[in-house]
């Protein structure tokens, strides 16, 4: 029997890259915001509005520590993020020199929202705001607009793997990785989109150690961040076939939602668009189920798992300076519960019905 895997990256295969890869043998052009890099900005550019301006980046995590930066908020800052997410969430902030503090999440679309922001923030005050479009489920820009036009507090959204879902707002600034993980990869890389022409112009001179290259002078030092030709390469090539890979992945989401709704429905999936592309497709356990237990099973039966984001972010001993706003209940009650399960292009529908019966025998198992 072989193996279900949890994740399978769909990239560029090397006839696709050839012509772009040639364009960079011509002009032997290989950072430092060469063409293909530039014409990948303007390319993703056209994915939001007209208003809005990009600049990519070696790595998401470095796009987060970027606008952190080009925000130019005050030494040990304190930047609000949910406490269930992905390390580097946690780790952009204390590089830039602020304080993380950790709020909580909505139990539905396990989402540090407007609304749980704002309870968090009564309990302990902070400078800015990282929500996270966990799992690839957007965060409401227009709400989160009008919670920084409210609270005066700038708002960075960690949209590391929402292109295709994730709009970027008025105020609201997004950050997307270019990992080979995401719906739209690189290999390595990522961007950071907003309205604020002059935080994107602050972010390309910090990506390049801060030098404003007009002058060769450095007002605020910065780091080597920038993308390369190589990377933004694979990245347009990746572009070329966008509609078609995403709508695949938008229908085998609605397969994969019917399947286990049929199959499982003690299973809860993420409150989320089910129009969404997605590369990740975690489910909640029930509460009474054993989460080893349930991936015992479910590896016996050849299907991989993971626990994301297990523990959260402030049981981490390396996170041991986080703060918390308040009382986690949201985070106590899914982190533990949530479970990946494999999701990507490669399943076949009789794929899904074997993980999802794997699934259902788990859960009876520990009835």
């Amino acid at each position: 029997m072989s193996e279900i895997k949890l994740l399978v990256p769909d990239m560029p295969r090397a006839n696709a890259l050839a012509p772009y890869l040639a364009r960079v043998d011509a002009a032997r052009w290989y950072t430092n915001f060469g063409p293909l890099v530039r014409e990948l900005e303007d390319k993703l550019r056209g994915h939001f509005t007209p208003e809005h301006h990009v600049v990519t980046v070696s790595s998401g995590t470095a796009g987060l520590e970027l606008a952190l930066l080009g925000l130019e908020l005050p030494a040990q800052a304190r930047v609000l993020l949910p406490d269930f997410t992905f390390v580097a969430t946690a780790t952009s902030i204390l590089r830039s020199g602020l304080r993380p503090v950790v709020g909580d999440v909505d139990t539905r679309s396990w989402l540090l929202t407007p609304a749980t922001a704002r309870r968090a923030i009564a309990a302990r005050p902070v400078d800015a705001v990282m929500p996270v479009a966990t799992f690839g489920c957007p965060q409401d820009a227009d709400a989160w607009d009008r919670f920084s036009e409210e609270t005066g507090l700038p708002v960075v959204i960690d949209a590391a793997g929402g292109f295709g879902n994730q709009r970027a707002g008025r105020r609201s600034h997004a950050v997307f990785s270019l990992h080979a993980t995401k719906a739209l990869g690189a290999g390595e890389g990522g961007f950071v989109v907003s309205r604020d022409v002059a935080l994107i112009e602050r972010i390309r001179r910090l990506s390049n150690f801060g030098i404003d290259v007009s002058t060769g002078i450095v007002d605020r030092p910065g780091m080597n961040a920038k993308l390369s030709e190589y990377h933004a390469a694979v990245a347009l090539a990746a572009l070329d076939t966008w509609t078609s890979r995403a709508e695949a992945r938008r229908a085998k989401w609605r397969m994969f939602l019917e399947i286990m709704r049929e199959t499982c429905p003690a299973l809860v999936a993420q409150e989320r668009p089910d129009a969404g592309t997605y590369t990740i497709a975690p489910v909640l356990l029930p509460a009474h189920t054993m989460p080893e237990t349930v991936i015992d099973v479910l590896a016996r039966a050849g299907v991989q798992t993971r626990r994301w984001y297990y523990p959260p972010l402030s049981r981490h001993p390396g996170f041991d300076v986080v703060e918390k706003a308040g009382v986690l209940n949201g985070v106590e009650s899914v982190s533990g519960r949530v479970l990946g399960v494999p999701f990507h292009l490669e399943l076949a529908e009789a794929d899904l019905r074997r993980v999802f019966g794997a699934l259902r025998q788990a859960t009876a198992a520990t009835d």
